[in-house]
């Protein structure tokens, strides 16, 4: 395997914005902001909008995720 061409593979916390929930996995995505984590560790945190514990289909709940006034602006440009 050649040296100096693989991204950086690394543990990284993913944190829901929706519902706060945080999962530690390991991924190469880059990541500004960090976070310490339940082990005292210190570690890169990457917000998303969904995940498993705010996708409708795995909560089984019917929530409209309008994170940049999607709707609003469809409703706006195609309103009668």
């Amino acid at each position: 395997m050649k040296k100096d061409i693989h991204p950086d593979y690394r543990e990284v916390v993913f944190q829901d914005t929706s519902s706060g929930f945080k999962f530690l996995t390991r991924s190469t995505i880059q990541a500004s902001e960090t976070i310490q984590w339940e082990d005292g560790k210190t570690y890169p945190v990457v917000k998303v909008e969904v995940t498993s514990a705010s996708h409708p289909f795995f909560t089984g709940k019917k929530l409209l995720v309008d994170a940049a006034g999607r709707v609003e602006k469809f409703n706006k440009k195609y309103k009668k």
